[in-house]
């Protein structure tokens, strides 16, 4: 009886863990955290929204400095794990949510999936010219990446994580900077293919609790 209890115990704690909600701490204009939310729509994993108000300052408030002292979004919380760093957090959501993956197996295409990203290194004080410059050297570099390899998507007939990475990436470019995509052929066609997808639509800035309409 005691073992059966015990057994009892373990299957309701375990249960328990396994329902517990993912915490997304997100602010809603940032890539960064639309290239997570895009891989939780993905993947089909519910999560509770956190808005970060970042242009108020919220990301230096005592509460979130206590889940991330480098003061910046996204930041998921899963039970007692926390993870920062849209990387990171995509490669825990590999690692413990292997359903729907985002890298394929060939381990060519999962090398070049890693590859496909651009680093948000525009900040606020640069002018509109010099954000289009470096956004644009960015998107050669990708467009000469991927022009051997595009297929449907970045690197075939599925979405994985360098979709994950570069739609986000491209609707920012052309929305906020108005990065003119004729010259990257190849990222202009992968983009009409991303901007059908369901997933994307909910994940995208709009469509945020915390969005400025």
């Amino acid at each position: 009886m005691e073992a059966s209890s015990e057994q009892q115990k373990k299957s309701e704690n375990s249960s328990s863990s396994s329902s517990s909600k993912l915490l997304l701490y997100s602010y809603w204009q940032s890539s960064c955290s639309w290239r997570v939310r895009f891989a939780l729509s993905l993947k089909g994993l519910p999560y509770e929204y956190k808005p970060v108000n970042i242009r108020k300052g919220e990301q230096f408030s005592p509460d979130f400095k206590r889940l991330n002292p480098l003061h910046f979004v996204p930041v998921l919380v899963d039970g007692g794990i926390v993870v920062s760093d849209s990387h990171a957090i995509l490669q825990y959501l590999e690692d413990k949510y292997p359903q729907r993956p985002l890298l394929p197996a060939d381990p060519r295409l999962k090398a070049l999936n890693l590859q496909k990203h651009l680093e948000e290194k525009v900040g606020p004080e640069e002018s509109l010219s010099f954000a289009q410059l470096n956004i644009e050297k960015g998107l050669l570099a990708l467009e000469m990446l991927l022009k051997d390899f595009a297929s449907r998507y970045a690197t075939g007939d599925e979405v994985y994580m360098a979709d994950v990475f570069l739609a986000p990436q491209i609707a920012v470019s052309t929305t906020r900077f108005n990065i003119n995509m004729s010259k990257f052929p190849t990222l202009s066609r992968l983009y009409e293919s991303y901007k059908i997808l369901p997933e994307l639509e909910a994940s995208s800035p709009e469509r945020q609790p915390d969005a400025v309409r």
